[in-house]
């Protein structure tokens, strides 16, 4: 996995449960060294990871899920070459971007002062992370994807949010997310 931390997470025992990639969404690929097994496989760790930052909060409580999630961040996400531009799905305005890693960290594991509003949208009890890609987009050192990426909790209900990322190479031959925007579908009735 190229998410580093979920070693960690492995070695702490964790099950991870990403349920797969839907294949079929149409690739565009303009150049470059980017493949598009390293972007599914970035997708892939993120969806473990975030399973694993679950498991490690109903295992071993909030202070492992805050390191966990540190990690993830660290190693997944981007902010070490810049603000990452990050929309999560629940956030409200004022906070609803979250340029930098401790709103990040806020926005997926809580417990900040700052951020008081985020209840740690990745200690929901996570099971399984299903990314059915619309499309895909590869150029030079870039890549961007859109599509649905659905997420079982422990109680077997599913949560579909709509999602859209950018990754970026970065000098170690590493996908790092410099776009995550996420949103929950309109519903017909709406």
């Amino acid at each position: 996995m190229n998410i580093k931390s979920l070693v960690t997470a492995t070695a702490l025992g964790l099950s991870l449960g990403t349920a797969g990639l839907a294949s079929a969404a149409p690739v565009t690929h303009l150049g470059g060294d980017i493949s598009e097994e390293q972007v599914l496989e970035a997708q892939r760790a993120w969806g473990d990871a975030l399973v694993a930052i679950s498991n490690a909060y109903e295992a071993e409580g909030i202070d492992a899920a805050r390191e966990l999630a540190r990690e993830v961040i660290d190693s997944a996400y981007g902010y070490d070459m810049g603000e990452v531009l990050f929309k999560p799905t629940m956030a409200a305005a004022p906070q609803t971007f979250r340029t930098t890693p401790e709103g990040a960290l806020a926005y997926f594991v809580g417990h900040s002062d700052e951020y008081s509003d985020d209840s740690g949208f990745a200690l929901n009890g996570w099971q399984e992370v299903s990314i059915d890609n619309a499309a895909i987009l590869i150029s030079g050192d870039v890549a961007m994807t859109m599509g649905n990426v659905s997420i079982l909790d422990a109680d077997g209900n599913t949560t579909t949010v709509d999602k859209s990322w950018g990754y970026h190479l970065d000098d170690e031959g590493e996908l790092r997310i410099v776009l995550h925007h996420s949103s929950l579908p309109i519903s017909e009735d709406e």
